[in-house]
C-alpha cells in the first residue's frame, strides 16, 4: 500500500459512517488514512438526505481535494467523479488485487515469503512498471521485458509463466481507408493482388467497403507498432499497385 493520497487522485474506499454532514471513507489503498466526504461534496445541487446518496458499506470512488497527514484524512470529492473516472478507478482497483494475489502466488511457488519477495524485487517492480499489475501485463505481452530492465534472479521464469497463464497483453486497435483502382483490362486482378498484399503483414485486417475503398485494421499491443504495421501494409498495397499502373492512397481514420 502506499502511504499518502495525493490532491486530484482517484481513490477508491468503503463508507464507514454517514452523519448529516458527511461521510466517514475506509480507504482501501491507505492504511494510514480516512477519508472525509462533506454533505457539500456528495452530489449536485441541494442535497436533503445525505442517504438518498451514500450509505454505510457501500464502495465509492471519491476525488482527493486535499490532504492533512498530520491528521491522517484526505478530504474527498464523491460529485467530481463522472462514470468513466469511476469506471476506470474500479478496474484499476480490481487488477491491483489480482496482481497481489498472484504476487503471493509466486511466492509460493519459489518457496519464499511474500513480505521477502516483495523487498527483494517486487517494489523494484512497482517502481519500474508503475504497479505490480502493469508489471505482469508487460511480462505477459513480452517475456524479455524483465531481462531487458535488468532483472534476474530464480524469480523471473515463474513470474513469466504466471503472468502469461493468468493475464491478457494489452492490445490497440487502429484502422485507416484504403483507396486503389487499376484502369487495365486486367485491374480487377491487380486489385485484389494489391490487397493481399496488405494483408500480408502480421494482424491487418482488409475489409470491402465498397469500391475503390476498403478498410484496413490492425490490433497491437500498443499504438506505436500498430502504426508502423498500418502503414507498410498500405504502402505495400501502393507500390503494387502503381507498379500495374493504377493509383492507391490511404487515409488514417
Amino acid at each position: 500500500m502506499r502511504e499518502l493520497p495525493e490532491s486530484g487522485e482517484f481513490v477508491i474506499g468503503t463508507v464507514k459512517k454517514v452523519e448529516d454532514f458527511g461521510a466517514t471513507i475506509d480507504l482501501d489503498e491507505y492504511k494510514d488514512f480516512k477519508g472525509f466526504i462533506h454533505i457539500a461534496e456528495v452530489a449536485s445541487g441541494w442535497v436533503k438526505y445525505i442517504r438518498d446518496h451514500v450509505r454505510e458499506g457501500q464502495k465509492v470512488v471519491c476525488k482527493v481535494l486535499s490532504v492533512e497527514p498530520g491528521k491522517g484524512v484526505a478530504h474527498l470529492s464523491l460529485k467530481q467523479v463522472n462514470e468513466h473516472q469511476r469506471r476506470e478507478k474500479i478496474q484499476e482497483w480490481k487488477n491491483e488485487k489480482k496482481a497481489e494475489k498472484l504476487f503471493e502466488i509466486l511466492s509460493e511457488k519459489i518457496n519464499k515469503d511474500a513480505n521477502e519477495c516483495y523487498e527483494n524485487f517486487g517494489y523494484k517492480l512497482i517502481e519500474k512498471y508503475g504497479s505490480m499489475y502493469s508489471a505482469l501485463e508487460k511480462t505477459s505481452a513480452n517475456e524479455k521485458t524483465l531481462e531487458k530492465n535488468g532483472f534476474k534472479g530464480e524469480w523471473v521464469k515463474s513470474f513469466i509463466d504466471i503472468a502469461k497463464e493468468n493475464i491478457v497483453p494489452p492490445s490497440v486497435e487502429i484502422s485507416g481507408i484504403l483507396e486503389v483502382t487499376c484502369p487495365l483490362p486486367d485491374g480487377v486482378k491487380h486489385v485484389k493482388e494489391a490487397l493481399l498484399k496488405a494483408e500480408s503483414l502480421k494482424d491487418v485486417v482488409v475489409q470491402y467497403i465498397g469500391a475503390p475503398k476498403y478498410k484496413m485494421t490492425v490490433k497491437a499491443s500498443e499504438y506505436k507498432p500498430a502504426e508502423e504495421i498500418l502503414r507498410k501494409s498500405a504502402e505495400k498495397a501502393i507500390n503494387y499497385i502503381k507498379e500495374h499502373n493504377g493509383k492507391g492512397e490511404f487515409h488514417r481514420k
